[in-house]
């Protein structure tokens, strides 16, 4: 019997009459039996079996016929687009900080750093709307249409052996094996559109601590102190217990999240009680300390200044540093001291520091000790 005489109704040749309400036991049919069949009687005897009654039967175009052809065209285009869509998605994603400009979320920021979300969400939500209307033209216009009823049971090999043949009989009622075009632009798309799904993943598993993020800030030997609106510091230009937050004199220097740093100028019985920890002895300059902005426990900004105590205080939770001890934590949840930013002047008498916090800033982590 030819694998390709579907003369029988189903989309795979399956029985027009309704067999038994189980599926048939192995020992109907041993696997030496099962074997010996061919694809399509396996799927009739499947189809006898497993209860399937057709109700009606409407066949796919004739093959090599202007119908068919059309069909095939329209749906070559819908997956060959999402392949292409796939394409431009990978590459906005892919070539971003490669072949084209960085991405980087900053307010103001360039013009690609703008678009490059909607870029990319704009070429992701095509691709799937052209797989998918690719896939709905191809059921429709291509595949044979069938109504059929089943009972439902429990599967055995009998069942397997049958259901596979079924589901290669669907297969080549596809017509995928002698329509080259439609399959090969399948298999394009299936790649392109694989890749576009897979690449997203790619910053799950990158190394976060590449360049050691968490443990550097924007702060460097020879960078200047400057107030947020850019103007440089000298030693003279603060009052004895008095507090200003600077930030690093470098490109954006005023919006990282890690820079912000207090610069305090101590009273002289402030002076005189200066407790600096082990290796921190020299980075202070004169009556000047700078200590990290942000606090150790959740990250806030600590702002608050008490002069008489010398304690810096955070909003948010209330942890209190002490200035003259190394900005150690006397009160509320922070466990660790605030870094300790080493300062000097330069040629022209202004601020700058002598290297980045020896440090990171911030919260605790779990391998902070590590990096």
């Amino acid at each position: 019997m030819s694998t390709t005489d579907h003369q029988r109704p189903g989309s795979a040749g399956g029985s027009d009459e309704a067999g038994p309400a189980h599926g048939g036991p192995d020992e109907d049919h041993t696997p030496e039996q099962l074997a010996a069949m061919d694809r399509v009687e396996r799927d009739r005897l499947g189809a006898r079996y497993d209860g399937v009654e057709v109700l009606h039967v409407e066949p796919g175009p004739t093959p090599g016929s202007k119908l068919e052809k059309q069909a095939t065209r329209l749906v070559t285009f819908w997956f060959l687009l999402a392949a292409l869509l796939s394409l431009a998605f990978l590459v906005v994603y892919v070539g971003s900080g490669w072949f084209l400009p960085d991405w980087q979320w900053t307010v103001g920021g360039s013009a690609w750093s703008a678009a490059f979300t909607p870029l990319t969400g704009l070429f992701m939500g095509l691709a799937l709307t052209s797989v998918g209307i690719g896939l709905v033209v191809f059921v429709k216009k291509l595949m044979p249409h069938e109504t059929a009823v089943q009972d439902k049971h429990d599967g055995s090999h009998f069942d397997r052996v049958t259901t596979s043949a079924t589901l290669l009989g669907g297969l080549d009622n596809s017509g995928l094996r002698r329509r080259k075009l439609l399959t090969g632009t399948l298999g394009f798309m299936a790649l392109a559109f694989g890749a576009m799904l897979i690449a997203p993943l790619g910053g799950l598993i990158k190394n976060p601590n590449k360049g050691n993020p968490l443990g550097t800030t924007p702060w460097a030997e020879g960078i200047r102190l400057v107030r947020n609106d850019g103007t440089p510091i000298r030693p003279g230009d603060q009052q004895p217990g008095s507090l200003e937050t600077v930030f690093p004199a470098v490109t954006g220097g005023n919006r990282a999240a890690d820079a912000a740093t207090m610069l305090i100028r101590l009273r002289p019985a402030q002076l005189q009680n200066l407790q600096t920890p082990t290796g921190q002895e020299d980075f202070g300059y004169g009556d000047y300390v700078a200590y990290s902005k942000i606090c150790t426990h959740a990250g806030c900004p600590v702002s608050l200044y008490e002069q008489e105590t010398g304690r810096i205080l955070c909003p948010c939770h209330q942890s209190q540093f002490q200035v003259t001890e190394g900005a150690k934590p006397v009160f509320g949840p922070a466990t660790r001291p605030l870094p300790q930013l080493p300062i000097t002047v330069d040629d022209e008498g202004y601020f700058v520091a002598r290297s980045d916090y020896i440090e990171p800033v911030g919260p605790t982590y779990w391998n902070r000790e590590s990096i």
